[in-house]
């Protein structure tokens, strides 16, 4: 089975000596949608930022798609993130001024993929969360549901190794975070990696897998 994410034995130390993270062994692979649970504070974000090549370790190895973060230059993480990751944020972090159509197509603009291209996976995309018919409306103008949907698709769009959903119900309501985390299930049953940073147990209730964490550890059950 293929293994988009393999986290071996991390630490992550900030400054003043804060432990973030104590020796993280953590893999995910195509098809699980794996949650992350824990208090604030207890490295689940921390976690995120190393999986998404936004962080290094002080020790232990992070691969994504079998490739070593640490290995890589500055360049090279840029464009492992924006290859193969896409990110899901709680406050969605769509530009105002782009309708949803042209946010969604933004990581594929990036990569310099051809407009016939663009156009299609957009369309695909936007299909698959259930807002095509919203495609050109700007985000002002839609709602909280829409909007992380939106920015569902623009995590997928470009087909990445895995999705990163950091609290993506966390500012909806029951409702509709519960259609983003049906989105969300059926993304992993069609083989997508998901690794999901949540405190609600609803949604730790739809993951294929629980992770309990602690003190910048995961805990043992």
């Amino acid at each position: 089975m293929r293994r988009p994410v393999s986290v071996s034995h991390v630490t992550k130390i900030y400054d003043g000596g804060t432990v973030a993270l104590d020796d993280v062994s953590l893999d995910v692979d195509a098809g699980e949608l794996v949650a992350l649970l824990g208090p604030s504070g207890c490295g689940k974000s921390t976690l995120l930022n190393l999986v998404g090549c936004i962080d290094l370790p002080e020790r232990g190895e992070v691969r994504i798609d079998d490739v070593p973060t640490a290995a890589l230059s500055d360049d090279d993480l840029t464009r492992l993130r924006r290859d193969r990751i896409g990110t899901v944020f709680q406050f969605f972090n769509l530009l105002p001024t782009l309708t949803l159509r042209e946010n969604v197509s933004l990581p594929l603009v990036l990569q310099h993929r051809s407009s016939a291209e663009v156009k299609r996976r957009v369309h695909d995309a936007l299909d698959a969360v259930g807002i095509l018919e919203r495609a050109d409306a700007l985000p002002a103008h839609v709602s909280g549901g829409q909007l992380q949907r939106a920015a569902i698709a623009r995590a997928i769009v470009h087909e990445p190794a895995i999705v990163l959903a950091d609290e993506p119900t966390g500012n909806l309501d029951s409702q509709n975070g519960d259609l983003v985390l049906s989105i969300l299930a059926g993304l992993a049953r069609r083989g997508q990696a998901i690794l999901m940073a949540t405190h609600s147990p609803d949604a730790a209730g739809r993951a294929t897998r629980q992770i309990h964490m602690r003190d910048g550890r995961i805990a043992v059950p």
